[in-house]
């Protein structure tokens, strides 16, 4: 097996597990919902869909044969987490600054307008508001924990290209 191949699988591994995490983070959010009584805002719903195109973007460029088809992807998967920075970063800062946010969210009513907050409201559909301080996990709040996880998406999925790519020689002839 060529260098150019066994580059390409490892690309398509790390897009496979970053799908998985992408989905057990929404689990986890939905547990923290359901389980935990965690009302989800408008920019904790909006980091959720974020991390679910993640997950689709990734899922399908680890599904594709080609170099440049699983580029776009991950292409897509970098924009999504700079989607997710915004949100999670929006989040932090409020959490911050309580006295930025007026209590009622002009993103509730686009957000639940949304189609997967009709489809899925459990998941989708917003019930909190953004500046509800819950419990910090390790140390963390959930947006910035989000954060953390948006950032690290957003450099380590181009930083991989660039570092398969150059391994590789660009993947010429997939």
């Amino acid at each position: 097996m060529s260098d150019n191949m066994l580059y390409l699988r490892r690309e398509k591994r790390f897009l496979v597990l970053l799908g998985i995490i992408c989905l057990a983070l929404i689990g986890g959010a939905l547990y923290m919902q359901v389980v935990l009584g965690e009302a989800p805002c408008p920019l904790c719903i909006l980091q959720r869909y974020a991390l679910l195109l993640i997950a689709i973007f990734a899922f399908i460029g680890a599904a594709m044969p080609g170099s440049r088809s699983i580029t776009i992807c991950e292409a897509l998967v970098t924009l999504s987490a700079v989607g997710g920075i915004l949100a999670a970063g929006r989040h932090v800062y409020i959490l911050s600054n309580p006295a930025a946010s007026c209590g009622i969210d002009v993103l509730q009513p686009i957000v639940d307008g949304l189609p997967l907050a009709l489809v899925f409201p459990l998941g989708f559909q917003v019930s909190g508001f953004c500046t509800t301080p819950y419990p910090p996990v390790l140390g963390l709040s959930l947006a910035q924990w989000a954060l953390v996880a948006f950032i690290l998406t957003a450099v380590l999925v181009p930083v991989g290209i660039l570092r398969n790519r150059r391994k590789g020689h660009g993947f010429q002839g997939l």
